[in-house]
Protein backbone atom coordinates (compact mmCIF):
# COMPACT_ATOMS: atom_id res chain seq x y z
CA UNK A 1 0.00 0.00 0.00
CA UNK A 2 1.71 3.44 -0.81
CA UNK A 3 2.60 5.60 2.24
CA UNK A 4 0.68 8.98 3.21
CA UNK A 5 2.47 11.81 4.56
CA UNK A 6 1.51 12.86 7.85
CA UNK A 7 -0.76 15.42 8.04
CA UNK A 8 1.17 19.19 8.27
CA UNK A 9 1.13 20.57 11.42
CA UNK A 10 -2.39 22.21 11.33
CA UNK A 11 -3.96 19.51 10.66
CA UNK A 12 -2.67 17.35 13.64
CA UNK A 13 -0.70 19.39 16.68
CA UNK A 14 -2.33 22.65 15.86
CA UNK A 15 -5.89 20.61 14.90
CA UNK A 16 -7.35 21.69 18.44
CA UNK A 17 -6.34 24.96 18.21
CA UNK A 18 -7.45 25.53 14.66
CA UNK A 19 -10.67 24.41 15.26
CA UNK A 20 -11.40 26.84 18.71
CA UNK A 21 -10.26 29.75 16.53
CA UNK A 22 -13.28 28.57 14.04
CA UNK A 23 -15.46 28.56 17.15
CA UNK A 24 -14.57 32.10 18.14
CA UNK A 25 -15.70 32.50 14.20
CA UNK A 26 -11.41 34.03 13.70
CA UNK A 27 -10.85 31.12 11.14
CA UNK A 28 -11.29 33.59 8.59
CA UNK A 29 -9.19 36.19 9.82
CA UNK A 30 -7.28 35.32 12.71
CA UNK A 31 -5.86 32.22 11.50
CA UNK A 32 -4.60 33.55 8.07
CA UNK A 33 -3.30 36.62 10.36
CA UNK A 34 -0.88 34.52 12.53
CA UNK A 35 0.10 32.14 9.85
CA UNK A 36 0.95 35.30 7.86
CA UNK A 37 2.85 37.01 10.62
CA UNK A 38 4.64 33.94 12.14
CA UNK A 39 8.47 33.19 9.84
CA UNK A 40 8.44 29.94 7.99
CA UNK A 41 6.45 26.88 6.43
CA UNK A 42 2.85 28.71 6.84
CA UNK A 43 0.68 26.54 4.26
CA UNK A 44 2.13 23.35 3.72
CA UNK A 45 3.29 22.37 0.26
CA UNK A 46 1.66 21.52 -3.30
CA UNK A 47 2.44 19.98 -6.77
CA UNK A 48 0.78 20.65 -9.89
CA UNK A 49 0.89 20.15 -13.56
CA UNK A 50 2.01 17.45 -13.64
CA UNK A 51 3.88 15.39 -16.88
CA UNK A 52 5.44 11.99 -17.72
CA UNK A 53 8.49 13.45 -16.38
CA UNK A 54 8.35 16.37 -14.27
CA UNK A 55 5.87 18.66 -11.70
CA UNK A 56 5.64 21.71 -10.40
CA UNK A 57 6.36 21.74 -6.74
CA UNK A 58 5.12 24.76 -4.16
CA UNK A 59 5.45 26.03 -0.95
CA UNK A 60 5.03 29.07 0.90
CA UNK A 61 7.50 30.40 3.56
CA UNK A 62 7.14 33.02 5.48
CA UNK A 63 10.33 35.79 6.06
CA UNK A 64 10.73 39.64 5.93
CA UNK A 65 13.76 38.63 3.16
CA UNK A 66 14.13 36.71 0.23
CA UNK A 67 15.01 33.58 1.35
CA UNK A 68 16.87 30.79 -0.77
CA UNK A 69 14.83 26.91 0.01
CA UNK A 70 16.54 23.73 -0.74
CA UNK A 71 13.57 20.73 -2.10
CA UNK A 72 14.45 17.18 -2.89
CA UNK A 73 11.70 14.74 -4.22
CA UNK A 74 12.48 11.14 -3.13
CA UNK A 75 10.94 7.71 -4.17
CA UNK A 76 10.27 6.76 -0.77
CA UNK A 77 8.51 9.15 2.33
CA UNK A 78 12.05 8.65 4.48
CA UNK A 79 13.45 10.10 1.99
CA UNK A 80 16.03 6.94 1.56
CA UNK A 81 15.98 7.44 -2.03
CA UNK A 82 16.36 11.00 -3.16
CA UNK A 83 15.71 11.08 -7.32
CA UNK A 84 16.43 14.78 -7.75
CA UNK A 85 16.88 18.03 -5.50
CA UNK A 86 16.83 21.82 -6.32
CA UNK A 87 16.48 25.07 -5.19
CA UNK A 88 13.91 27.53 -4.82
CA UNK A 89 13.18 31.32 -3.52
CA UNK A 90 10.79 32.61 -1.15
CA UNK A 91 10.38 36.01 -1.53
CA UNK A 92 8.26 39.31 -0.38
CA UNK A 93 7.82 40.28 -4.16
CA UNK A 94 5.75 36.83 -4.11
CA UNK A 95 4.36 36.72 -0.95
CA UNK A 96 6.57 34.60 0.24
CA UNK A 97 5.36 31.46 -1.93
CA UNK A 98 8.15 29.53 -3.95
CA UNK A 99 7.47 27.29 -6.48
CA UNK A 100 9.84 24.87 -8.78
CA UNK A 101 9.83 22.42 -11.58
CA UNK A 102 11.29 18.75 -10.45
CA UNK A 103 12.41 17.32 -13.55
CA UNK A 104 14.08 14.18 -15.27
CA UNK A 105 11.25 11.59 -13.22
CA UNK A 106 9.65 9.05 -13.98
CA UNK A 107 6.33 8.10 -16.10
CA UNK A 108 3.35 7.16 -13.75
CA UNK A 109 5.16 7.18 -10.51
CA UNK A 110 4.59 8.12 -6.76
CA UNK A 111 6.87 10.18 -5.44
CA UNK A 112 7.11 12.25 -2.32
CA UNK A 113 9.00 15.92 -1.58
CA UNK A 114 9.84 18.31 0.62
CA UNK A 115 11.31 22.04 1.01
CA UNK A 116 14.70 22.80 3.52
CA UNK A 117 14.96 26.05 4.93
CA UNK A 118 18.41 27.79 5.41
CA UNK A 119 18.50 26.97 9.30
CA UNK A 120 17.16 23.37 8.44
CA UNK A 121 13.89 23.71 9.05
CA UNK A 122 11.51 21.03 6.87
CA UNK A 123 8.20 21.87 5.30
CA UNK A 124 5.84 18.98 5.58
CA UNK A 125 6.11 16.16 3.24
CA UNK A 126 4.19 16.48 -0.24
CA UNK A 127 3.22 13.51 -2.60
CA UNK A 128 2.59 13.57 -6.07
CA UNK A 129 2.75 11.70 -9.10
CA UNK A 130 3.70 12.00 -12.87
CA UNK A 131 1.01 10.99 -15.77
CA UNK A 132 1.96 7.46 -17.30
CA UNK A 133 2.94 7.01 -20.56
CA UNK A 134 2.07 3.77 -23.22
CA UNK A 135 -1.41 1.19 -22.11
CA UNK A 136 -2.92 2.49 -19.15
CA UNK A 137 -5.62 0.22 -17.56
CA UNK A 138 -7.32 3.13 -15.41
CA UNK A 139 -6.58 6.25 -14.40
CA UNK A 140 -8.84 8.20 -11.45
CA UNK A 141 -9.58 11.45 -11.36
CA UNK A 142 -11.40 14.07 -8.18
CA UNK A 143 -12.87 16.77 -10.03
CA UNK A 144 -14.02 20.08 -7.96
CA UNK A 145 -14.89 23.60 -8.08
CA UNK A 146 -17.24 26.10 -6.38
CA UNK A 147 -16.06 26.32 -2.90
CA UNK A 148 -17.29 29.26 -1.12
CA UNK A 149 -15.46 29.66 2.42
CA UNK A 150 -18.24 31.36 4.25
CA UNK A 151 -20.98 28.73 3.28
CA UNK A 152 -19.77 25.43 5.17
CA UNK A 153 -16.69 23.51 5.76
CA UNK A 154 -14.51 21.85 2.58
CA UNK A 155 -15.80 18.33 3.22
CA UNK A 156 -15.81 17.41 -0.28
CA UNK A 157 -12.03 17.93 -0.07
CA UNK A 158 -11.43 15.77 2.81
CA UNK A 159 -13.28 12.93 1.58
CA UNK A 160 -11.02 12.86 -1.52
CA UNK A 161 -8.08 13.03 0.59
CA UNK A 162 -9.21 10.55 2.81
CA UNK A 163 -10.18 8.46 -0.05
CA UNK A 164 -6.94 7.66 -1.43
CA UNK A 165 -8.11 6.08 -4.67
CA UNK A 166 -7.08 8.82 -6.96
CA UNK A 167 -3.88 9.73 -9.59
CA UNK A 168 -4.65 13.48 -10.27
CA UNK A 169 -6.76 15.90 -8.64
CA UNK A 170 -8.87 18.67 -11.00
CA UNK A 171 -9.98 22.21 -9.68
CA UNK A 172 -12.15 23.69 -12.35
CA UNK A 173 -12.79 27.12 -11.00
CA UNK A 174 -14.32 29.57 -8.00
CA UNK A 175 -11.62 28.08 -6.17
CA UNK A 176 -12.16 31.27 -3.84
CA UNK A 177 -15.29 34.12 -3.93
CA UNK A 178 -14.40 37.56 -3.68
CA UNK A 179 -17.01 38.84 -1.88
CA UNK A 180 -17.18 40.32 1.55
CA UNK A 181 -18.23 38.88 4.76
CA UNK A 182 -22.31 39.13 5.05
CA UNK A 183 -22.91 39.30 1.23
CA UNK A 184 -22.48 35.83 -0.22
CA UNK A 185 -23.07 34.16 1.97
CA UNK A 186 -25.22 36.86 3.99
CA UNK A 187 -24.48 37.38 7.75
CA UNK A 188 -27.73 34.90 8.32
CA UNK A 189 -26.40 32.90 6.04
CA UNK A 190 -23.33 32.22 6.36
CA UNK A 191 -21.47 30.10 9.64
CA UNK A 192 -19.80 31.97 12.09
CA UNK A 193 -16.77 29.86 12.08
CA UNK A 194 -16.21 30.43 8.33
CA UNK A 195 -15.23 34.14 8.15
CA UNK A 196 -13.40 36.14 5.59
CA UNK A 197 -12.18 40.08 5.91
CA UNK A 198 -14.40 42.70 5.79
CA UNK A 199 -13.09 43.72 2.39
CA UNK A 200 -13.71 42.47 -1.21
CA UNK A 201 -10.78 41.51 -3.30
CA UNK A 202 -9.59 44.30 -5.09
CA UNK A 203 -6.01 45.36 -4.43
CA UNK A 204 -3.14 43.12 -4.02
CA UNK A 205 -2.96 42.80 -0.51
CA UNK A 206 -6.74 41.70 -0.53
CA UNK A 207 -6.21 38.98 -2.84
CA UNK A 208 -3.15 37.83 -1.23
CA UNK A 209 -5.27 37.53 1.77
CA UNK A 210 -8.04 35.94 0.84
CA UNK A 211 -5.76 33.57 -1.01
CA UNK A 212 -3.73 32.72 2.66
CA UNK A 213 -7.51 32.13 4.06
CA UNK A 214 -8.72 29.55 1.83
CA UNK A 215 -5.21 28.23 1.70
CA UNK A 216 -5.46 27.55 5.47
CA UNK A 217 -8.22 25.48 5.54
CA UNK A 218 -7.07 22.08 6.90
CA UNK A 219 -9.36 19.62 4.02
CA UNK A 220 -7.98 22.14 1.28
CA UNK A 221 -4.33 21.61 2.34
CA UNK A 222 -4.14 18.41 2.43
CA UNK A 223 -5.78 17.40 -0.83
CA UNK A 224 -2.69 19.41 -2.11
CA UNK A 225 -0.30 17.90 -0.06
CA UNK A 226 -1.42 14.17 -1.38
CA UNK A 227 -2.32 14.92 -4.75
CA UNK A 228 -0.83 16.57 -8.00
CA UNK A 229 -3.66 19.09 -8.49
CA UNK A 230 -4.55 20.65 -12.14
CA UNK A 231 -6.41 24.29 -11.51
CA UNK A 232 -7.66 26.91 -13.47
CA UNK A 233 -9.74 29.76 -12.67
CA UNK A 234 -13.48 30.82 -13.29
CA UNK A 235 -14.84 34.13 -12.54
CA UNK A 236 -14.60 34.65 -8.85
CA UNK A 237 -10.65 34.72 -9.01
CA UNK A 238 -11.75 37.84 -10.12
CA UNK A 239 -14.77 39.51 -10.12
CA UNK A 240 -18.73 37.34 -10.53
CA UNK A 241 -19.81 37.22 -14.06
CA UNK A 242 -15.90 37.92 -15.69
CA UNK A 243 -15.22 38.74 -19.03
CA UNK A 244 -12.37 40.09 -21.00
CA UNK A 245 -13.12 43.68 -20.29
CA UNK A 246 -15.23 43.70 -17.08
CA UNK A 247 -17.38 41.47 -14.70
CA UNK A 248 -20.94 42.47 -13.17
CA UNK A 249 -19.45 42.48 -9.74
CA UNK A 250 -16.56 45.53 -10.40
CA UNK A 251 -17.29 49.14 -10.53
CA UNK A 252 -14.45 50.96 -12.37
CA UNK A 253 -15.60 54.18 -10.76
CA UNK A 254 -14.84 52.95 -7.04
CA UNK A 255 -12.47 49.77 -7.46
CA UNK A 256 -10.31 51.50 -10.97
CA UNK A 257 -9.63 50.36 -14.33
CA UNK A 258 -10.50 46.41 -14.53
CA UNK A 259 -7.36 45.83 -16.29
CA UNK A 260 -5.43 46.51 -13.11
CA UNK A 261 -7.42 44.52 -11.02
CA UNK A 262 -7.36 41.33 -13.42
CA UNK A 263 -3.62 41.77 -13.66
CA UNK A 264 -3.68 42.13 -10.05
CA UNK A 265 -5.92 38.85 -9.55
CA UNK A 266 -3.86 36.44 -12.20
CA UNK A 267 -0.61 37.55 -10.63
CA UNK A 268 -1.65 36.27 -7.21
CA UNK A 269 -3.27 32.84 -8.53
CA UNK A 270 -0.25 32.27 -10.13
CA UNK A 271 2.09 33.19 -6.46
CA UNK A 272 -0.18 30.85 -4.28
CA UNK A 273 -1.02 27.59 -6.72
CA UNK A 274 1.67 25.43 -8.45
CA UNK A 275 0.45 26.49 -12.32
CA UNK A 276 1.81 27.00 -15.56
CA UNK A 277 2.24 30.50 -17.43
CA UNK A 278 0.41 28.81 -20.01
CA UNK A 279 -3.57 30.03 -20.45
CA UNK A 280 -4.72 26.70 -21.95
CA UNK A 281 -2.62 23.34 -21.72
CA UNK A 282 -2.91 19.56 -22.63
CA UNK A 283 -1.74 16.93 -20.30
CA UNK A 284 -0.91 13.70 -21.95
CA UNK A 285 -2.18 10.44 -19.87
CA UNK A 286 -0.51 7.23 -21.85
CA UNK A 287 -2.41 5.72 -24.42
CA UNK A 288 -5.51 6.42 -22.36
CA UNK A 289 -6.87 9.70 -22.63
CA UNK A 290 -5.66 13.89 -23.48
CA UNK A 291 -6.80 15.75 -21.06
CA UNK A 292 -7.32 19.69 -22.26
CA UNK A 293 -7.20 22.83 -20.38
CA UNK A 294 -9.82 25.20 -21.36
CA UNK A 295 -9.74 28.78 -20.82
CA UNK A 296 -13.61 30.08 -21.15
CA UNK A 297 -13.16 33.44 -19.03
CA UNK A 298 -10.78 36.07 -19.29
CA UNK A 299 -8.78 36.06 -22.51
CA UNK A 300 -11.46 35.91 -25.10
CA UNK A 301 -14.75 35.72 -23.91
CA UNK A 302 -17.44 38.31 -25.49
CA UNK A 303 -19.68 39.92 -22.75
CA UNK A 304 -22.49 37.75 -21.94
CA UNK A 305 -26.00 38.76 -23.15
CA UNK A 306 -28.59 40.70 -19.90
CA UNK A 307 -31.82 39.41 -20.81
CA UNK A 308 -33.44 41.36 -18.53
CA UNK A 309 -31.62 44.67 -20.16
CA UNK A 310 -33.24 43.15 -23.80
CA UNK A 311 -37.22 42.63 -22.67
CA UNK A 312 -36.97 45.94 -20.22
CA UNK A 313 -40.32 47.75 -20.25
CA UNK A 314 -41.37 45.89 -23.59
CA UNK A 315 -44.43 43.64 -23.75
CA UNK A 316 -47.19 41.88 -25.96
CA UNK A 317 -46.06 42.41 -29.41
CA UNK A 318 -43.38 44.44 -28.91
CA UNK A 319 -41.41 41.56 -26.46
CA UNK A 320 -42.27 39.35 -28.92
CA UNK A 321 -40.24 40.84 -31.52
CA UNK A 322 -37.37 41.57 -29.90
CA UNK A 323 -36.69 38.32 -28.50
CA UNK A 324 -37.22 36.76 -31.98
CA UNK A 325 -34.66 39.27 -33.05
CA UNK A 326 -32.55 38.64 -30.60
CA UNK A 327 -32.73 34.49 -31.36
CA UNK A 328 -31.91 34.67 -35.24
CA UNK A 329 -29.47 37.51 -34.75
CA UNK A 330 -27.34 38.91 -32.08
CA UNK A 331 -27.60 35.05 -30.12
CA UNK A 332 -26.10 33.67 -33.25
CA UNK A 333 -23.75 36.07 -34.58
CA UNK A 334 -20.40 33.76 -35.46
CA UNK A 335 -17.78 36.36 -34.67
CA UNK A 336 -19.14 35.91 -30.56
CA UNK A 337 -16.56 33.61 -28.91
CA UNK A 338 -15.85 32.08 -25.77
CA UNK A 339 -11.98 30.69 -26.57
CA UNK A 340 -10.76 33.14 -29.24
CA UNK A 341 -9.99 31.90 -32.59
CA UNK A 342 -6.37 31.14 -31.57
CA UNK A 343 -7.59 28.71 -28.65
CA UNK A 344 -10.11 27.40 -31.31
CA UNK A 345 -7.47 26.37 -33.52
CA UNK A 346 -5.08 24.95 -30.91
CA UNK A 347 -7.47 22.45 -29.69
CA UNK A 348 -9.11 21.60 -33.45
CA UNK A 349 -5.94 20.59 -33.47
CA UNK A 350 -5.20 19.01 -30.54
CA UNK A 351 -7.96 16.74 -30.93
CA UNK A 352 -7.03 15.72 -33.94
CA UNK A 353 -3.31 14.33 -32.79
CA UNK A 354 -5.21 12.89 -29.97
CA UNK A 355 -7.18 10.43 -32.28
CA UNK A 356 -4.40 9.97 -34.48
CA UNK A 357 -2.46 8.31 -31.17
CA UNK A 358 -5.30 6.42 -31.17
CA UNK A 359 -6.72 7.37 -27.78
CA UNK A 360 -10.00 6.75 -26.62
CA UNK A 361 -11.16 9.71 -24.77
CA UNK A 362 -10.64 13.60 -25.42
CA UNK A 363 -11.72 15.00 -22.31
CA UNK A 364 -12.05 18.76 -22.21
CA UNK A 365 -11.99 20.35 -18.50
CA UNK A 366 -13.14 23.72 -18.53
CA UNK A 367 -15.46 25.93 -16.67
CA UNK A 368 -18.80 26.39 -17.38
CA UNK A 369 -21.92 24.27 -18.56
CA UNK A 370 -22.02 23.20 -22.11
CA UNK A 371 -25.39 21.33 -22.49
CA UNK A 372 -28.42 23.39 -22.53
CA UNK A 373 -30.86 23.43 -19.63
CA UNK A 374 -34.10 25.15 -19.70
CA UNK A 375 -37.48 24.00 -16.77
CA UNK A 376 -40.91 23.87 -17.10
CA UNK A 377 -44.20 25.13 -16.06
CA UNK A 378 -44.00 23.64 -12.48
CA UNK A 379 -41.31 26.17 -11.34
CA UNK A 380 -43.33 29.11 -12.46
CA UNK A 381 -46.55 27.71 -11.16
CA UNK A 382 -44.98 26.76 -7.52
CA UNK A 383 -43.97 30.53 -6.84
CA UNK A 384 -45.78 32.13 -4.26
CA UNK A 385 -46.09 34.87 -2.54
CA UNK A 386 -43.59 34.42 -0.49
CA UNK A 387 -40.97 34.67 -3.68
CA UNK A 388 -39.48 38.04 -3.48
CA UNK A 389 -39.93 40.62 -6.53
CA UNK A 390 -36.55 40.33 -7.76
CA UNK A 391 -36.59 36.51 -8.07
CA UNK A 392 -39.89 36.10 -9.86
CA UNK A 393 -38.78 38.86 -12.45
CA UNK A 394 -36.57 36.53 -13.08
CA UNK A 395 -37.93 33.88 -13.02
CA UNK A 396 -40.85 34.91 -15.61
CA UNK A 397 -38.19 36.35 -17.85
CA UNK A 398 -36.46 33.75 -18.21
CA UNK A 399 -39.55 31.63 -19.13
CA UNK A 400 -40.96 34.11 -21.57
CA UNK A 401 -37.35 34.16 -23.10
CA UNK A 402 -38.14 29.99 -23.24
CA UNK A 403 -41.18 30.23 -25.22
CA UNK A 404 -39.63 32.40 -27.80
CA UNK A 405 -36.60 29.81 -28.00
CA UNK A 406 -34.05 31.92 -26.17
CA UNK A 407 -32.47 30.06 -23.29
CA UNK A 408 -31.91 31.80 -19.93
CA UNK A 409 -28.26 30.70 -19.01
CA UNK A 410 -26.47 33.36 -20.71
CA UNK A 411 -23.13 33.19 -19.08
CA UNK A 412 -22.56 29.72 -20.11
CA UNK A 413 -21.78 28.11 -23.37
CA UNK A 414 -26.00 28.44 -23.89
CA UNK A 415 -25.27 32.04 -24.59
CA UNK A 416 -22.73 31.79 -27.39
CA UNK A 417 -24.21 28.96 -29.45
CA UNK A 418 -22.28 29.65 -32.32
CA UNK A 419 -18.25 29.17 -30.31
CA UNK A 420 -20.48 25.57 -29.29
CA UNK A 421 -21.27 24.51 -32.67
CA UNK A 422 -17.45 25.60 -33.71
CA UNK A 423 -16.48 23.22 -30.92
CA UNK A 424 -18.67 20.69 -31.78
CA UNK A 425 -17.81 20.26 -35.62
CA UNK A 426 -14.19 20.43 -34.61
CA UNK A 427 -14.61 17.88 -32.57
CA UNK A 428 -16.45 15.85 -34.80
CA UNK A 429 -13.61 16.58 -38.07
CA UNK A 430 -11.12 14.89 -35.47
CA UNK A 431 -13.67 11.96 -34.67
CA UNK A 432 -12.99 12.94 -30.97
CA UNK A 433 -14.80 11.13 -28.22
CA UNK A 434 -16.07 13.98 -26.20
CA UNK A 435 -15.72 13.55 -22.86
CA UNK A 436 -16.55 17.31 -20.94
CA UNK A 437 -16.38 18.22 -17.71
CA UNK A 438 -17.79 21.44 -16.02
CA UNK A 439 -18.51 23.21 -12.70
CA UNK A 440 -19.90 26.47 -12.20
CA UNK A 441 -23.66 25.72 -11.51
CA UNK A 442 -23.15 24.27 -8.46
CA UNK A 443 -25.37 21.51 -8.89
CA UNK A 444 -24.25 17.85 -10.86
CA UNK A 445 -25.23 17.45 -14.36
CA UNK A 446 -25.38 14.63 -17.35
CA UNK A 447 -25.58 15.38 -20.82
CA UNK A 448 -25.47 13.61 -24.01
CA UNK A 449 -23.77 15.53 -26.80
CA UNK A 450 -24.22 16.16 -30.39
CA UNK A 451 -24.20 18.49 -33.47
CA UNK A 452 -27.13 17.67 -35.85
CA UNK A 453 -27.93 13.99 -36.39
CA UNK A 454 -24.28 13.31 -34.86
CA UNK A 455 -22.79 12.23 -31.47
CA UNK A 456 -20.12 14.22 -30.44
CA UNK A 457 -20.21 12.75 -26.61
CA UNK A 458 -21.01 13.52 -23.30
CA UNK A 459 -20.76 15.96 -20.32
CA UNK A 460 -20.02 15.54 -16.65
CA UNK A 461 -20.71 18.72 -15.21
CA UNK A 462 -20.05 18.61 -10.74
CA UNK A 463 -21.44 19.92 -8.57
CA UNK A 464 -20.27 21.93 -5.86
CA UNK A 465 -17.73 21.99 -2.86
CA UNK A 466 -20.06 24.62 -0.82
CA UNK A 467 -21.94 27.29 -2.83
CA UNK A 468 -25.79 26.35 -2.93
CA UNK A 469 -27.82 25.61 -5.89
CA UNK A 470 -31.05 25.46 -7.10
CA UNK A 471 -32.68 24.60 -3.30
CA UNK A 472 -31.13 28.09 -2.30
CA UNK A 473 -32.78 29.95 -5.14
CA UNK A 474 -35.69 27.98 -5.93
CA UNK A 475 -37.10 27.07 -2.18
CA UNK A 476 -40.97 26.49 -3.67
CA UNK A 477 -40.34 23.62 -4.99
CA UNK A 478 -38.99 20.03 -3.59
CA UNK A 479 -35.52 19.07 -5.66
CA UNK A 480 -36.62 15.29 -6.67
CA UNK A 481 -39.85 17.70 -8.60
CA UNK A 482 -37.65 20.54 -10.00
CA UNK A 483 -34.96 17.58 -11.28
CA UNK A 484 -37.89 15.97 -13.19
CA UNK A 485 -39.43 19.86 -14.18
CA UNK A 486 -36.01 20.45 -15.95
CA UNK A 487 -35.56 17.33 -17.32
CA UNK A 488 -38.62 17.43 -19.11
CA UNK A 489 -37.53 20.93 -20.38
CA UNK A 490 -33.97 20.28 -21.27
CA UNK A 491 -33.99 16.91 -24.38
CA UNK A 492 -30.08 16.19 -24.11
CA UNK A 493 -30.09 16.42 -20.35
CA UNK A 494 -29.64 13.11 -18.86
CA UNK A 495 -29.87 13.21 -15.42
CA UNK A 496 -29.82 16.29 -12.86
CA UNK A 497 -29.14 16.80 -8.96
CA UNK A 498 -29.98 20.63 -7.74
CA UNK A 499 -29.71 20.26 -4.38
CA UNK A 500 -26.38 18.20 -2.74
CA UNK A 501 -22.92 19.04 -2.67
CA UNK A 502 -19.69 17.11 -3.19
CA UNK A 503 -17.59 16.36 -6.02
CA UNK A 504 -17.00 14.16 -8.87
CA UNK A 505 -15.09 10.95 -8.74
CA UNK A 506 -14.07 10.16 -12.70
CA UNK A 507 -12.91 6.60 -13.34
CA UNK A 508 -11.06 6.29 -17.41
CA UNK A 509 -10.70 3.26 -18.77
CA UNK A 510 -9.83 2.15 -22.36
CA UNK A 511 -13.48 0.74 -22.83
CA UNK A 512 -15.79 3.53 -20.38
CA UNK A 513 -15.45 6.38 -18.65
CA UNK A 514 -17.36 6.55 -15.35
CA UNK A 515 -18.29 9.12 -13.10
CA UNK A 516 -19.79 8.93 -9.40
CA UNK A 517 -20.69 11.95 -8.06
CA UNK A 518 -20.23 11.79 -4.49
CA UNK A 519 -22.50 13.62 -2.01
CA UNK A 520 -21.73 15.02 1.46
CA UNK A 521 -24.46 14.77 4.12
CA UNK A 522 -23.44 18.23 4.99
CA UNK A 523 -21.10 20.80 4.81
CA UNK A 524 -22.89 23.14 7.72
CA UNK A 525 -20.70 20.70 10.40
CA UNK A 526 -17.42 19.14 9.39
CA UNK A 527 -17.59 15.31 8.84
CA UNK A 528 -16.96 13.63 5.76
CA UNK A 529 -19.89 11.05 5.53
CA UNK A 530 -21.48 10.69 2.77
CA UNK A 531 -25.40 10.61 1.75
CA UNK A 532 -25.30 8.95 -1.34
CA UNK A 533 -23.66 8.37 -4.85
CA UNK A 534 -24.72 8.90 -8.45
CA UNK A 535 -22.98 6.73 -11.41
CA UNK A 536 -23.14 7.08 -14.93
CA UNK A 537 -21.13 5.29 -17.67
CA UNK A 538 -20.45 5.93 -21.17
CA UNK A 539 -18.73 3.33 -23.38
CA UNK A 540 -15.70 4.27 -25.44
CA UNK A 541 -16.73 5.14 -28.98
CA UNK A 542 -20.34 5.15 -28.21
CA UNK A 543 -20.55 9.23 -27.44
CA UNK A 544 -23.74 9.17 -25.51
CA UNK A 545 -24.67 7.76 -21.74
CA UNK A 546 -25.27 4.07 -21.59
Amino acid sequence: MLPVPPEAPLLAADRRKALKLGLLGLAGIGAPALAQASKGFTHCVASGEPGPTQVLLWTRYANADETPLKWELAEDAEFTRIVVQGDATASPANDCCARSWAKGLKPGRWYFYRFIAPDGEKSPVGRTKTLPVGKVDKFRIAVFSCSNYGFGWFNAYGHAAESGDFDLVLHLGDYFYEYPNGTYPSAKQGLAQRLVSDSETVTLAQYRERFSTYRNDPDLQRLHQLYPVITMWDDHEVANDAWKDGAENHQSETEGPYAVREATAEKVYREWLPVSEAYWAQYEIGKLATLFRLETRHVARDKPFDLGDLMKGKRGPELEAALTAFRDGAWKDPSRTLMGAEQEAWLASSLKASTRAGKPWQVLAQQIIMGQTGFGQDVVAGMGQQVDTVMRQRILAASRAQQSGVPYAMDMWSGYPAARERLYQSALDANANLLVLAGDSHNAWAFDHSHGKERVGVEMAGQSVTSPGFEYYLRWIKPDALARDVMAASPTLKWCDTSQRGYLALELTPKSATGEWRFLQTVRQKGTALAGTKRMTVLAGQRKFV
